[in-house]
């Protein structure tokens, strides 16, 4: 389950409130890993709680707003997981490693949720224009880390807005592998002694090789 944050002056109503929201976006999940994207309907939901589809218009005003929530709720978290690896220091190379790593592990903890932040709904999916998306304070953050390489001469030069889209591009793809296909990548025939650290290890070094300057 995904809990939004409590606040300390919550009355019974509020949580309240905040209990029924958490039930109905684990409904949307369940629905969603069984189903597909497809299969989610206020109706649908409504029966998964055993609640009537006007009071679940009451949490969610349609699809697309659960769907937004849902997406905000997750980069949410992954952005306070990038931060924590932040807060761990180091060189600006180990740094920038660690973050994308964690990028890779939060999707790998909560796949469903990953696939549908990234759902391709044409009204539910992000909109890149939208100033306030999380997701993009995570990508700005790779823009610093970049930058601060460059900075110190570790990183080559390359304009750091294009490299982070490159990296992203190159994190979002193999997150997606992992949590889309059962077993990746050792289910694969003839990759039975593939491991899938060995894997990330590998997509790490050549992201990292592409950002090293004279590497």
């Amino acid at each position: 389950m995904n809990a939004e944050i409590a606040v300390e002056d919550d009355t019974p109503a509020d949580r309240r409130r905040r209990k029924v929201r958490e039930a109905i976006i684990d409904a949307a999940e369940a629905i969603f890993t069984s189903e597909g994207e497809e299969g989610i309907s206020m109706r649908r939901l409504a029966e998964a709680i055993d609640y009537s589809p006007a009071a679940i218009y009451k949490y969610f005003a349609s699809k697309d707003e659960l769907f937004t929530s849902i997406r905000e709720m997750f980069f949410e978290r992954l952005l306070a997981r990038i931060h924590a690896a932040m807060d761990e220091g180091g060189e600006t190379a180990i740094l920038c490693a660690r973050c994308m790593r964690a990028y890779i592990e939060t999707g790998m903890e909560e796949p469903n949720h990953y696939m549908m932040a990234f759902s391709t709904s044409v009204t539910a999916k992000p909109h890149l224009h939208d100033e306030k998306e999380v997701a993009f304070e995570a990508e700005e953050k790779l823009v610093q880390m970049i930058a601060a390489g460059q900075a110190e001469g570790a990183f080559r030069s390359v304009d750091p807005k294009v490299a982070s889209k490159a990296v992203w591009a190159s994190l979002h793809g193999l997150t997606m592998l992992i949590v889309c296909l059962d077993d990746f990548p050792n289910g694969m025939p003839g990759s039975e002694h593939v491991s899938l650290d060995a894997v990330i290890d590998l997509q790490m070094d050549m992201i990292m090789r592409g950002l090293i300057k004279n590497a």
